[in-house]
């Protein structure tokens, strides 16, 4: 009998044993896969005809890089920046790059986006033009004319602040909403008399129809390059954007180490002559970083002068679309 009582303490104190090691296991199991990093499937990028996310696609060093970790790219090409931040918005695409005034647009019209980046500034990047036969010589001579300008692009905010320069209001002249691709075909037609427009086409239309420029963006404005993101797979996938953005950093130092061959590459990649490329090129800026606060308060500025304008139908608060990678542990 007291054999069977040993053997039963013993059987006991062995069960205990077990199960206080299943739990202890499972608590470390469950510990381990906390910590794992998570990965989406996809994420999936929209891009401008221009740039370093151009560079980055036809490089192909991020897609390799983030298909070891199972995570395909899937590239969205879009003519400027509004449609883009849409595209964020409705959750067709993840994350973007964009001017300075299309971010204010999407935030006031509810849009969940946040900042992850920017390049410095490259305020000779975009100008106001006219032909090269036109009559007017200076900005203030735009009294009563037609102007293309992309609504809700960074042009749309040079053309605001190169007016006022000149002493002009942005009700004295008549502003003709146009893409790109339309405004370049109404100023050719000359049923417009100015284009405010960025590179590759301002260059384009420099080089091939010798266009004039009346002012480019220094002394008026920053003209920064953005990258953006949704809230929602920013916060969820930090790592993601952390990789993205440190392959960006390196086409970013390729280009300023190799400028001459920044053009020869970007040409055949969207359709522009190489010389007009090139031209657009020695215009843009290498050295993407966090958005610090002083950016966000030169962001706050223009959503202040959209408002101002009735551009935009509520006041924007621009640090509410700050964001901050979590902190490694």
């Amino acid at each position: 009998m007291k054999s069977k009582n040993i053997i039963h303490q013993v059987f006991k104190r062995w069960l205990s044993y077990l199960v206080v090691g299943v739990v202890f296991g499972s608590l470390t199991i469950g510990g381990v896969q906390a910590e794992e990093t998570q990965y989406p499937k996809e994420l999936r990028i929209g891009f401008q005809k221009y740039g370093t996310l151009i560079i980055l696609k036809a490089k192909g060093a991020l897609d390799k890089r983030l298909a070891e970790k199972g995570v395909s790219v899937k590239w969205s090409e879009f003519a400027f920046g509004p449609p883009l931040l849409e595209a964020i918005n409705v959750g067709s695409i993840d994350v973007g790059t964009t001017g300075e005034s299309p971010p204010i647009f999407a935030q006031a019209a509810g849009a969940d986006i946040v900042y992850i980046g920017n390049e410095p500034p490259a305020p000779k990047g975009e100008g106001l033009i006219v032909l090269k036969d036109s009559p007017i010589k200076k900005v203030s001579d735009l009294k009563g004319k037609k102007i293309a300008v992309a609504k809700g692009s960074n042009a749309n905010y040079l053309l605001v602040r190169l007016l006022e320069n000149a002493g002009l209001k942005f009700t004295d002249v008549e502003v003709v909403y146009l893409t790109p691709a339309d405004a370049r075909s109404a100023f050719e037609t000359k049923a417009v008399d100015a284009w405010t427009i960025w590179d590759p086409f301002y260059a384009a239309a420099e080089k091939q129809l010798g266009a004039r420029l009346l002012a480019d963006g220094s002394n008026a404005v920053s003209n920064y390059q953005f990258y953006l993101a949704s809230r929602t797979y920013a916060e969820k996938y930090p790592e993601v954007i952390g990789i993205l953005l440190d392959e960006i950093g390196k086409i970013d130092q390729w280009g300023k180490q190799n400028p001459d061959e920044v053009a020869k590459f970007i040409a055949p990649l969207i359709g522009i002559d190489l010389a007009s490329v090139d031209l657009a090129a020695k215009r843009l800026s290498y050295g993407v970083k966090p958005v610090n606060a002083a950016v966000l308060e030169s962001q706050q500025k223009i959503a202040d002068k959209f408002f101002e304008l009735k551009l935009v139908p509520k006041k924007v608060q621009v640090s509410d679309a700050s964001w901050s990678p979590p902190s490694k542990k």
